[in-house]
Parts: structure tokens; C-alpha cells; sequence
């Protein structure tokens, strides 16, 4: 090899190394965005036996499907599960907010994703909104599509949360879910549509912001926020029952018999029950069990307003506690929390869910 051809080839050398140094670098000064990765759809494939979706890949592959990520964030990836959302419960609630508030912690990190599926991701979202207490955002994503389909959405609404988290708009805000480019805020966000990627809405108050190719737009902040700290490693039992035409207030009094410590009631209306549940409830809270009322109905405060028996006004004044606009499944874990914070009184617990 002549002289020259050696100097050519330990220039190029040269700049390699020096073009390598500096990704180094600027990689070294990018914010710190924890993947906390849960499993869900957004973690799935079609299992060629079963031919239907099964937990298949990992929060790295997850990112791997993203390589554009690495100009805003140093991404970390931590698999604690790979489980259908609908295996959430309180022991793993308990966990991930142990998770969350570990990497919040770090003070390079700008905010935390936590990978999780669609089915409870509206739960999750409202217990970590309550249950962490930090000004960097928490931004939660899932799929409606999974990975072995060809439009499948998870990449996308990954690559979005990333650049939520490291957006200094997103500071203060809590939980928040990023889907089909829309912000929506953990509490009043639901789960509206079984199969669109477009499902999760924000009712009558609508999302938070958007992420636009260029930027992320933030439109309100999210003002009802709350903390309860985690106290126990157990939550209090809290029940569901759901109040319809002809229901007989029997899953009442079977949640009270069954050890509940709280009732919810998926009441009708403005908050409204019939003459059998209303007796049932009654019962309830002569026993010293909490019973908060809400509505099937999806937008909307639940009031005392009617005075027939079984109306809104005859249930707070039996001591019921009136759930505001919280749907059920979120004022069951607004329950839990307050119970397990020894907050047991009809007054203390409405100023509670009053957001008092």
C-alpha cells in the first residue's frame, strides 16, 4: 500500500471515530426516558397455532421498531410484565408506582412511558395520576393493533410519548395518554370504542393537546388533579355493582357479606336506584361500609337531586357519597386509596371526590 493510500485510509479512520465521538456525546446529553413496559397489544403478536394475538415481544423490540427515538431521548427499557391489561389489579398498581416514582426520581430523567394494554389502561393511568407526586410527566401508551399487523400503531404512539416526555409543556401535568397523536388527561379520559385507534376520548371536556409532525401542541392543563399516596401493600377490597331495571340489591348486600370494605354503585342518571338497591344500601352504610354513587351514563356529575326513594337526594342523605363525574372503575380506585388512607366518613370522602 503506498503512503498516500495509507494517509487517505487513517483519515477516513480519523473521521469515523471523531463522527462516532460525537454521536457519543450528544447521545450522553439527551434526556433519560424510562420505558416501563407492561405488556398489552402493543406487546403482542399472532400466535401461528392459536392464530390470535399473544404477549410475544419485549419493551426493547418494542423500541427497536422506532429507531427515530434516539434524537430526542435516551430510551430504558424495564419489562416488569408482558400481561393482557385486564390481568391489572392493586398488587400490580402497587408495583408499578413503585417503578414509576423510582425513575422519576433520577434527576436525568425527564419523565417516564409506561407500554400497557388498552382493556384497564384508563385505570392505570387515574391510580398513577393519584399515586405519584412529581412535576415530570408520566405519559402512558398502548395499541389497538398489534405488532404482526401491517398498520400496526404502537411504533407511532411510542415515538409520540417520547417527545411528550422530554417536552418541558408536559411538566405538571400528571398521567396522560398518548394515542393517535392525542393527549388525553388520566382522569377524564375512557376507552370508547372496542377496536378503533381513535378510542380513547376525554367526554365533554376533550384531550388535553395533540403531537403534530413539528411540534406538540398543548390546548388546557388538567386542573382536578389529586394525590393519595401509597400506604399498604394490600388495597381494601372496593366492589362494582351495577344498578339496571329490576335489579334486586342482592350483589349489595353479597359484596358487604363478602368482606367489602367499599361499595361502588353504577347507578342510573343523575345517580338514581330503585326501591331494592336503595334498601340494600341503606344496609350497607348501617354497617359501616362506604358507598359511593356514579352513573352508567358517560358524561355528566352525579347529583343529589331527586327526592323519591332511591332518588340522588334520599342516597346522600342515607350517607352516600356522591362520585362526582368519575366513572365507576375510577372511583373504585379513588375509594381504595382513601380507605386504605383511613378516610372513612361520608363528609371527609365527598370533599374527596368533590376534589375538595
Amino acid at each position: 500500500m503506498s503512503r498516500r493510500a495509507a494517509l487517505k485510509l487513517t483519515t477516513i479512520a480519523l473521521l469515523c471515530l471523531t463522527v462516532l465521538h460525537t454521536t457519543a456525546i450528544a447521545q450522553n446529553n439527551l434526556p433519560v426516558c424510562p420505558l416501563i413496559a407492561t405488556g398489552g397489544t402493543i406487546a403482542m403478536k399472532i400466535d401461528p397455532a392459536k392464530k390470535a394475538p399473544v404477549p410475544a415481544i419485549s419493551g426493547e423490540d418494542l423500541v427497536a421498531t422506532v429507531p427515530e427515538v434516539s434524537k430526542y431521548a435516551k430510551v430504558e427499557v424495564n419489562n416488569v410484565s408482558n400481561v393482557p391489561s385486564d390481568y391489572m389489579d392493586p398488587p400490580r398498581w402497587i408495583a408499578l408506582t413503585s417503578e414509576v416514582n423510582h425513575a422519576l426520581a433520577r434527576p436525568e430523567v425527564a419523565g417516564v412511558i409506561v407500554s400497557h394494554g388498552t382493556d384497564t389502561l384508563e385505570e392505570t393511568a387515574y391510580w398513577l395520576d393519584l399515586t405519584t407526586n412529581s412535576e415530570k410527566p408520566i405519559i402512558l401508551i398502548g395499541a389497538q393493533r398489534n405488532a404482526s399487523e401491517p398498520d400496526f400503531d404502537g411504533p407511532r404512539n411510542l415515538l409520540n410519548a417520547v417527545r411528550i416526555c422530554v417536552d418541558p409543556q408536559s411538566k405538571s401535568k400528571g398521567a396522560m395518554l398518548a394515542m393517535n397523536n392525542q393527549i388525553n388527561a388520566a382522569r377524564d379520559v375512557t376507552k370508547t370504542h372496542t377496536s378503533s385507534v381513535e378510542t380513547f376520548k376525554s367526554g365533554d371536556f376533550g384531550f388535553v393537546g395533540i403531537v403534530d409532525y413539528d411540534r406538540v401542541v398543548f390546548s388546557r392543563a388538567p386542573l382536578r388533579r389529586q394525590h393519595v399516596p401509597v400506604k399498604t401493600d394490600a388495597m381494601p377490597y372496593v366492589e362494582i355493582v351495577a344498578m339496571y331495571g329490576g335489579a334486586d340489591g342482592y350483589l349489595v348486600r353479597a359484596a358487604v357479606d363478602h368482606g367489602a370494605k367499599g361499595i361502588v354503585i353504577q347507578g342510573l342518571g343523575w345517580g338514581n336506584v330503585n326501591l331494592p338497591m336503595f334498601a340494600a344500601i341503606k344496609e350497607a352504610i348501617a354497617k359501616g361500609v362506604p358507598v359511593v354513587i356514579t352513573s352508567r351514563v358517560p358524561n355528566g356529575r352525579v347529583l343529589p337531586n331527586y327526592g323519591w326513594e332511591g332518588g340522588g337526594k334520599t342516597l346522600a342523605d342515607a350517607g352516600a357519597v356522591m362520585g362526582d363525574d368519575l366513572s365507576p372503575q375510577k372511583a373504585r380506585i379513588l375509594l381504595m386509596l382513601l380507605l386504605q388512607n383511613a378516610t372513612t366518613g361520608q363528609k371527609e370522602l365527598q370533599a374527596a371526590f368533590s376534589g375538595q
